[in-house]
C-alpha cells in the first residue's frame, strides 16, 4: 500500500492559490485512475485505487497546511503504509514557479505543513515531489506567507495544467520505478530562470 498525501487547505477561497498545488495534483491523479476522493478518514479526504498496478491511496488533509501532520500520521497507520511508501506533494517558494524536485527524504526547507508530517511521523526519510511556485520577482519580508495564499496570476494559470500534469506524472513515476529513476527523469529548472535551489 502507497500513499499519494497531497498538502493545501480546505475551503474554496484556497484552492486556486500556490499553497494548493499538492491538492491539485491530488485530483488530477484521482481523475487519470478513476478513483474517488469521496471519503472522510483521519482529517482527510481520500479515495483508494489502482496506480500502475499498486495500491494507493489519495488523500487531501483537511486540517489545514500547518497541521498537515495531523492527518498524516493516522492514515499511515491506519493502512500501514512505511514512510517510505509515502510520497509527499507540496509547494516549494524556495524554487522558481514550473521547476519540479523528487528528491527520496530531505528537510522541511521552511515549509510548516511538510514539517508538521516530520514531526508526527517521526521521520524525514520519505520520497517527496516539491513544485516550485516562486513568482519570480523579490518578495519582502513576511509577503511569502500571502503570495502563497494568493490567487493565481494569469501568467501562471496559462502554465498550471501543464505542471500539474507533469507533477502528476512524477508521482506515477515514483510508484512504478521508485524515487532514483524518477529523479532523474522528472527534476528540472523552470526554463528561463535562475533562482537556485535552496
Amino acid at each position: 500500500m502507497l500513499l499519494v498525501a497531497g498538502l493545501g487547505n480546505p475551503g474554496e477561497q484556497y484552492a486556486a492559490t500556490p499553497h494548493n498545488l499538492g491538492f491539485l495534483v491530488v485530483d488530477v491523479l484521482a481523475a487519470r485512475h478513476s478513483i474517488r476522493l469521496s471519503r472522510v478518514e483521519c482529517q482527510a479526504v481520500i479515495g483508494q485505487g489502482a496506480i500502475c498496478g499498486k495500491t494507493v491511496v489519495l488523500a487531501k488533509p483537511q486540517t489545514f497546511m500547518n497541521l498537515s501532520g495531523v492527518a498524516v500520521k493516522p492514515l499511515m497507520q491506519k493502512n500501514e503504509v512505511e514512510p517510505k511508501d509515502l510520497i509527499l506533494v507540496y509547494d516549494e517558494l524556495a524554487l522558481p514557479w514550473g521547476s519540479l524536485r523528487v528528491r527520496p527524504d530531505g528537510s522541511a526547507a521552511g515549509h510548516n505543513g511538510v514539517q508538521d508530517v516530520i514531526d508526527k511521523i517521526g521521520t524525514q526519510l520519505f520520497p517527496r515531489v516539491r513544485l516550485g511556485v516562486h513568482p519570480g520577482y523579490q518578495l519582502s519580508a513576511g509577503r511569502g506567507a500571502d503570495y502563497l495564499l494568493s490567487r493565481f496570476s494569469r501568467q501562471q494559470n496559462e502554465t498550471l495544467e501543464e505542471f500539474i500534469g507533469l507533477a502528476a506524472d512524477a508521482a506515477e513515476s515514483i510508484i512504478a520505478e521508485g524515487v532514483s529513476l524518477s529523479m532523474t527523469r522528472f527534476n528540472r529548472r523552470a526554463p528561463g530562470t535562475t533562482t537556485e535551489e535552496a
